[in-house]
């Protein structure tokens, strides 16, 4: 508890340091605290520090084993409005084998205490998982009794340093148990298809809302806008810089630098709104057209005038359009 409490006064400093402590008056901002588990630290102080209103959107990420009526009451007096809980899986065999140590009806239970003192709520989901059956999304209909406002889907990344990489790695687990990728794809289609009939929309590749519900924070770095990262893990873009926090080996953390060219600058922020349901706008890249039009011939991507917007089945290929873009 210590460590943790140290490393929230550190936060609360670099926000004084960045003249963020309380945040500029008459604006609306979007703070989004995430990256793991931040309800095991004490978060009063870096409420109390952000000073955040009614028109700013503030977000915590909660994992359903800290979920107490006392925790969210807290949250929700200090200005938190929206909360994104990790559920990652609908099965219970799953959630077993991932080590999370609840059931789908444990975490149903604190998604609804989350959802009686702070409306603005949505779960994340992974797909891709190994042991994945048709069996795993049974339960998909259940989540129209949740009262979700959104939902993010994600593909299962391995990762060789993850608990699930060091297993395959060591044989625990059959890498022939992991789905293959159209098996993926597939699966994510039906967790869209299943979110599109309760009524969340897919205004981006990974994630799913009620309208005048999609998560602002997230949305604003979609359409290239600037944001401030804080901590160990979190990512900035600040004008031609990019910032990325990493452990100083002392308990603390530090910022690595990289300066871009403007060219560049203007290019990333551009094609990040192809992830988006606003499209990529090629008014000022018109080189992207032809191949866009190829893709739109292909029926992954709709043409209006000089926006290009993904289909269905474009969304299941983004990156291999985005890094021919690149």
């Amino acid at each position: 508890m210590e460590a943790r409490g140290r490393y929230v006064g550190l936060l609360v400093e670099d926000l004084k340091r960045r003249g963020l402590s309380p945040l500029p008056s008459g604006e609306s901002h979007t703070i989004y605290f995430g990256g793991g588990t931040p309800a095991l630290c004490e978060l009063d102080p870096l409420v109390k520090a952000l000073g955040t209103d009614d028109d700013d959107e503030f977000t915590v990420e909660l994992n359903p084993l800290d979920v107490t009526d006392d925790l969210v009451r807290r949250l929700s007096d200090g200005g938190v409005n929206r909360i994104s809980m990790g559920v990652e899986s609908l099965d219970d065999r799953i959630l077993e084998a991932m080590g999370r140590g609840y059931t789908l009806n444990f975490a149903a239970e604190r998604f609804a205490i989350i959802r009686r003192k702070i409306p603005n709520c949505g779960i994340d989901l992974i797909v891709g998982y190994p042991g994945e059956s048709d069996e795993s999304f049974a339960r998909l209909g259940e989540l129209g009794d949740w009262g979700l406002r959104h939902c993010s889907v994600y593909s299962l990344i391995l990762e060789e340093k993850s608990i699930l990489g060091s297993k395959v790695a060591r044989g625990a687990i059959d890498r022939t148990l992991l789905p293959s990728d159209d098996v993926a794809l597939d699966r994510v289609r039906e967790m869209s298809e299943a979110l599109s009939r309760l009524g969340l929309v897919r205004y981006e590749i990974s994630n799913y809302a009620v309208p005048g519900f999609e998560c602002r924070h997230n949305f604003s770095v979609w359409r290239g806008e600037d944001y401030l990262g804080f901590g160990e893990g979190a990512s900035g873009r600040e004008g031609l810089t990019r910032t990325l926090g990493v452990s100083d080996g002392k308990g603390g953390y530090r910022y690595e630098i990289e300066n871009v060219d403007a060219e560049r600058d203007i290019r990333e922020r551009a094609l990040f709104r192809l992830r988006t349901s606003e499209g990529i706008d090629t008014a000022v890249f018109s080189e992207w057209r032809n191949p866009l039009d190829r893709f739109a011939a292909e029926g992954l991507v709709t043409k209006d005038g000089l926006v290009y917007r993904l289909t269905s089945r474009g969304t299941e290929v983004c990156d291999s359009i985005l890094s021919e873009l690149v």
